[in-house]
């Protein structure tokens, strides 16, 4: 396996194509691996081998070439695993509506690992997971094949680090974690992530490397939520603007990092992190107050805006339950087309039912899914903008010509602070 690894010569599999696994597959077949790509989806496997990307982090014309110079295939039988020296498991783990972890991808993807595993096989979760997974999970399905750990094949966790449309820190350039079942799991993985991530840094154990990724997440969420209960604090208030207080703490050169308040959290795994830790948490009797208080806030936080928008629009002098309404922005954060968890689709839910009309426009997102219906992005013109009572800003596109909107509006809230003016006609979210 070592010498593999030093010689490049290694054919790498990916499973589970989606906003990890594509853009990992793109940069391990531009260093000159072999890919091939696991996806239950039918739909997905075709779109890849025709060379179409459905992730912004990858573009089509960059996949093309690579399917082309066939670097990457995809497919949907799992028996090809045979194949590969080295598999990562890149699929989602959501949390079931009591939001408790649901591992059911996790385990499928071992599963279909044990049933076509050989010696020497290295296997790399990457998929977001409570600490111990890696271990009590997966470790005793691949034993099922009665192959040994860290003799017949090598298991190791790698924590994602993907981040949506960020234009500084890709694949590449921005650096993992590995944490071995053994010391000679940490040792290959750590020489195969670094042949295509500039640092890698490994811990003792699997373990440390969970914890790490739910670290990282749960301090974002916390204090995401630590702004929200502040805005909302400025709202009750008065005469206080939360971004003005940000921008003040801002000037302080330690001690301090800047949060921002917003209609909540979206993603696959700031809004679900937190639950797998708390979850795991109580199988030691340790209840995690502090973090799921925070969860709490944030997913409070769409209605809060929701409320916000009924009371403007009822200062305004318009009946809210004849309101027309216009949402701007529907991806969970600018300039992605990225729909998951979006606290803006909890918006448009909560207020459907309690306005006139509420119809929404983001150039990322052409239509969404939502309560069994397809709902169509309008387009954003003069005329459109004045046929509403009130323009809600809740993902701030960069596309947007914010001096537009405000002359063809009647009434904004802004959600992002994306219109940095004072104006009448603006009511900003956390500035009562």
């Amino acid at each position: 396996m070592k010498d593999l690894i030093k010689k490049n010569k290694i054919k790498v599999g990916i499973i589970g194509l989606g906003y990890v696994g594509l853009p990992l597959a793109v940069e391990i077949a531009n260093k000159g691996a072999k890919v091939i790509g696991f996806d239950i989806s039918k739909k997905r496997v075709q779109q890849i081998n025709k060379g179409l990307s459905i992730i912004s982090d990858v573009t089509s014309a960059d996949l093309r070439k690579l399917t082309r110079k066939k670097r990457i295939m995809a497919t949907t039988n799992f028996k090809q695993l045979k194949l590969c020296d080295i598999i990562l498991i890149c699929v989602p783990t959501p949390v079931d509506e009591n939001k408790e972890p649901d591992l059911e991808p996790v385990i499928s993807s071992a599963v279909e690992i044990k049933k076509n595993m050989r010696k020497g096989q290295m296997v790399i979760l990457k998929s977001t997971t409570y600490p111990e997974t890696t271990e009590k999970v997966v470790l005793p399905i691949l034993n099922e094949s009665g192959f040994r750990v860290g003799q017949d094949f090598y298991l190791a966790f790698c924590p994602e680090r993907i981040d949506p449309g960020n234009k500084r820190f890709g694949v590449e350039n921005t650096p993992t974690v590995i944490g071995g079942v053994t010391k000679k799991c940490t040792e290959l993985a750590t020489l195969f992530y670094s042949k295509y991530i500039s640092e890698v840094h490994a811990v003792s154990s699997p373990r440390c490397a969970e914890m790490t990724k739910l670290l990282e997440n749960t301090f974002r969420n916390v204090n995401i939520a630590l702004v929200n209960e502040f805005a909302q604090l400025c709202e009750r208030m008065g005469g206080i603007d939360m971004w003005e207080v940000i921008e003040a703490a801002k000037s302080k050169p330690f001690g301090y990092m800047a949060f921002y308040p917003g209609p909540g959290v979206g993603g696959h795994c700031i809004p679900i992190d937190p639950y797998y830790l708390s979850w795991k948490a109580r199988e030691y009797d340790f209840h995690t107050v502090f973090i799921e208080l925070s969860a709490r806030i944030n997913e409070e936080m769409p209605y809060f805006v929701v409320n916000k928008i009924m009371n403007e629009l009822s200062k305004s002098g318009v009946c809210p339950s004849k309101a027309k309404i216009l949402l701007l922005g529907m991806s969970f954060k600018k300039d992605i087309s990225d729909l998951r968890a979006s606290p803006a689709i909890k918006v448009y839910q909560i207020i459907k039912p309690e306005v006139g009309v509420v119809k929404y426009h983001d150039p990322h997102v052409p239509s969404f899914r939502v309560d069994r219906s397809i709902v169509k992005s309008v387009k954003l013109t003069k005329t459109e903008l004045k046929k509403y009572d009130a323009v809600i800003i809740l993902t701030d596109h960069s596309v947007y010509d914010y001096g537009f909107i405000i002359k063809s509006s009647k009434l904004i809230i802004d959600t992002r602070n994306a219109i940095k003016k004072r104006l009448k006609k603006v009511k900003k979210l956390g500035a009562g």
